[in-house]
């Protein structure tokens, strides 16, 4: 994999050859795959994104009692809200569908790490919506992972994707850049906006805390992917309409890392600062131990 964003960006200019081909060479280069065998990799990843969209089930709840059926009441409420819904339809889509993903995951349900099981949420919400609102063929989806995994790809290597290590702002943050890419792929944005759209949308979650309660992937995280998909949502408008990261994205990424490593442990995915230190939080944490030993 390329270490850098602007080395694909470079190669794409210079070949005249799209953001996501290169990656898919790269790809290929490093799988021993032919570019259909990579292709339909990709393809059967997405595939069980939309099958885990479908077989949500607002009746499940966590172990745990803390998360399960928030997809399904936000679904209610932009139905009777209508176009009085402060997020609109589309948006709104794309909220309960990152909700309901995150969901399933706390409730054991089958999922894609996207780029983690915490942040799983995120990138099939954008995806899996544009593809019903624009008619999106599944071949532009797969072109579109392929910008995803790129950029996913490189912050794995100058930085990390893993909340222990970096905080949430590793696996949030790197999804909603992964997903402003791709909706900006997907858009028909050059790949100039694709890195400006990564960069925007990883600047705006810089810093963000992993704190789960009773150290669980459940609060705040499924929420937290709600965020992260509006994130990448305005950080593709703002990169389309021209509006650019005074910071380059290579240069957020290695940003994020620093800030990772600087982060205190208590909030890198330990459960005992942030919020899964406040009295509630510490409470919920008891309740659930001591049901567990009581068993």
């Amino acid at each position: 994999m390329y270490d850098t964003l602007a080395q694909i960006l470079g190669i794409s200019e210079e070949t005249k050859r799209p953001f996501w081909e290169v990656v898919r060479e790269e790809d290929c280069n490093e799988t021993g795959l032919t570019p259909e065998e990579s292709g339909r990799e990709l393809l059967r990843m997405y595939r069980v994104m939309k099958e885990s969209d479908a077989a949500y089930d607002p009746a499940l709840r966590s172990e745990s009692g803390m998360v399960g059926g928030e997809g399904a009441k936000l679904a209610a409420y932009l139905e009777e809200a209508g176009a009085d819904a402060l997020l609109g339809s589309f948006s709104g889509t794309v909220c309960r569908r990152a909700l309901q993903m995150a969901a399933s995951n706390a409730c054991m349900r089958r999922i894609v790490a996207a780029p983690t099981a915490g942040s799983c949420g995120v990138l099939p919400a954008i995806l899996i919506s544009m593809e019903e609102r624009y008619g999106y063929a599944e071949e532009d989806i797969v072109k579109a992972l392929y910008t995803a995994g790129a950029i996913g790809g490189v912050i794995a290597a100058r930085a990390s994707l893993s909340g222990a290590a970096g905080g949430c702002q590793a696996e949030v943050g790197s999804a909603a850049a992964m997903a402003a890419g791709a909706a900006v792929q997907l858009r028909g944005g050059s790949g100039e906006q694709i890195l400006h759209a990564a960069a925007i949308a990883l600047k705006n979650l810089l810093g963000l805390a992993c704190d789960p309660v009773a150290g669980l992937v459940e609060v705040p995280c499924v929420k937290r992917n709600v965020i992260g998909a509006m994130d990448a949502l305005s950080a593709a408008d703002m990169a389309l309409a021209g509006i650019t990261s005074v910071i380059p994205a290579d240069e957020v990424i290695d940003a994020m890392g620093r800030i990772g490593r600087e982060l205190p442990e208590n909030i890198r995915e330990t459960g005992e600062g942030g919020l899964a230190a406040t009295p509630t939080g510490v409470a919920m944490r008891d309740r659930l131990f001591t049901s567990e030993k009581a068993e």
